[in-house]
């Protein structure tokens, strides 16, 4: 029993742990939709990616590793997609909810997930996650209506999240986990900053928004990334999939909590559809190794 006890115990801390960094990530997506009326959903995207990158970079410190050629370039396309990924779902946060951006965009590692398996019983999760997105779609009788602009980005969000997931595995089975994750974010940063400038000016120099700044940083990245890396060290690949399938109600918890967003029975109904889809998926995938998790 005691030995029972001694396994258990870390497990559940990693599942509380799992749970800490995605709800981090969520709040962190909160306050950034509140910063996008002051520097645009391209300067928040470009302070967000500066800062979390310089955090990165100071707790991996990547430099100490030469990459050759073909690493640097997979690291490259992991970033380039790592940067179009938040700035598209900044855009989307921009017109539409946090919990059903997070739902839409969702729909990204889910695809990347039922693509690799040939299984009949996925076929099922695909039509349950179509039927969620289909009942998102601002059409006429399915609830609130939604702004297909914010819908689209975030469409465009979920493409570049599966990309990133390919990219991420390619350049993770070369280079350490910490120093693409660091260097990729320095990438994406590099590439979205152009963007926020001429967004937003030299609005992004105010110094007023430096706390927030450091907080949508902090909670989007740093922090949550450290706290997988030490839950996936004791989580089963599936385990930790079924978990990651919570992050669009934990997208839609977070924003009515904190935004007021309330979102139709219809919208909420189509949430719980793309998460079962999720977890559908996770279950009757087979125990290989985590896809990376998105840094929006």
């Amino acid at each position: 029993m005691s030995r029972l006890r001694g396994l258990t115990r870390p497990r559940t801390s990693a599942v509380l742990l799992l749970l800490v960094a995605m709800s981090c990530i969520q709040v962190g997506a909160s306050l950034a939709k509140r910063l996008i009326p002051v520097v645009g959903a391209q300067g928040t995207t470009a302070l967000r990616l500066v800062f979390a990158s310089l955090i990165l970079l100071a707790i991996w410190r990547p430099w100490r590793k030469r990459l050759t050629r073909a690493e640097l370039r997979s690291v490259l396309v992991y970033g380039a997609s790592l940067g179009v990924m938040n700035l598209t779902f900044y855009l989307a946060l921009e017109r539409i909810p946090l919990g059903i951006a997070v739902a839409i965009e969702f729909t990204g590692p889910l695809a990347v997930a039922l693509l690799s398996t040939r299984k009949a019983v996925d076929f099922i999760w695909a039509l349950l996650a179509v039927a969620g997105v289909v009942m998102i779609l601002p059409l006429a009788g399915t609830g609130k209506a939604l702004d297909w602009v914010g819908v689209g980005w975030a469409l465009v969000a979920g493409t570049c999240w599966a990309l990133y997931i390919v990219f991420g595995q390619k350049a993770g089975a070369s280079v350490h986990g910490g120093t693409a994750a660091s260097l990729g974010m320095l990438t994406a940063a590099l590439l979205v900053v152009p963007f926020g400038v001429a967004q937003a000016g030299t609005s992004l120099l105010d110094v007023s928004l430096l706390p927030a700044v450091l907080g949508i940083a902090v909670l989007s990245s740093a922090l949550p990334y450290s706290l997988e890396m030490m839950a996936l060290k004791e989580l089963p690949t599936r385990t930790f999939g079924i978990l990651m399938s919570l992050e669009p109600a934990l997208g839609a918890l977070a924003g009515l909590l904190f935004l007021d967003e309330r979102l139709s029975w219809v919208q909420a109904l189509a949430v719980g559809f793309i998460v079962l889809a999720s977890v559908g998926s996770a279950l009757s995938s087979k125990q290989t190794s985590s896809a990376p998790e998105a840094v929006a």
